[in-house]
């Protein structure tokens, strides 16, 4: 998914029943822990949650990402997602097999929307655009490897639990006192998430690349090491 046309839309379309909403940051800061609680489900991959899987004598390797929604299927139907999804009610969806093939979807019996796998992936892809998120790709090359990534896991969860919670008023605070940010707090509310994390990235690309040149004109930085890449803070990269 290409980021052509999503700087000034609100929705991005799935099928003819089903759209992710890209909600302004105002609409987020209303209900900001539940809102990632939901962002954080809906593009869940097993790998990221190895530990809660395991717990529950699940082997993560052993689920595919639909596997794991249907899983978490339950705890989703108690979250409000107008947020997300719009005009979906995910406490209507039932499991159901699709005709003869035995094919598990999530279905609303109401509207006739479907969630099937190719249709959750296309949701987890869109909400991971709008927030610069990307899939966890890695898989263990055996037993002792994926063990190894458990204990891991289980460590980095136990620091996460000891760590302040780092949350999106914060980050604006943080970016209205950066000289290049443009947007007031007003201004920021009005943003939709897309345009801000956007705008968080292309600063921070920026900032970069002027320390890099900084370090190329002190002569502390060699300018045949650079790609092209790091020879301009306009590219998409």
């Amino acid at each position: 998914m290409g980021t052509i046309n999503l700087l000034y839309k609100n929705e991005i379309t799935i099928t003819d029943k089903i759209s992710v909403v890209i909600p302004t940051v105002g609409d987020i800061l209303e209900n900001e822990e539940e809102y990632y609680n939901l962002v954080g489900l809906l593009t869940a991959a097993p790998i990221d949650l190895m530990v809660a899987l395991n717990e529950a004598n699940v082997d993560f390797t052993s689920i595919n990402d639909f596997e794991l929604f249907v899983i978490l299927l339950p705890a989703l139907q108690s979250l409000d997602t107008h947020n997300v999804l719009k005009d979906i009610d995910l406490s209507k969806f039932r499991l159901q097999t699709r005709g003869d093939s035995g094919v598990i979807v999530v279905r609303d019996p109401e509207t006739g929307a479907v969630i099937d796998r190719v249709v959750h992936a296309r949701i987890a892809e869109a909400i991971r655009k709008l927030h610069g998120m990307t899939r966890d790709k890695r898989k263990p090359i055996d037993k002792e490897t994926q063990e190894y990534m458990l204990k891991r896991a289980k460590e980095k969860a136990s620091r996460k639990k000891k760590s302040q919670f780092s949350n999106l008023e914060q980050l604006i605070v943080a970016l209205v006192n950066t000289e290049q940010y443009k947007y007031n707090y007003e201004e920021t509310l009005g943003l939709t998430i897309y345009q801000f994390n956007e705008s968080v990235r292309q600063i921070q690309k920026k900032i970069v690349y002027e320390h890099t040149m900084n370090g190329v004109y002190a002569g502390t930085v060699d300018p045949k090491k650079l790609s092209q890449q790091d020879l301009s803070w306009l590219s998409n990269n």
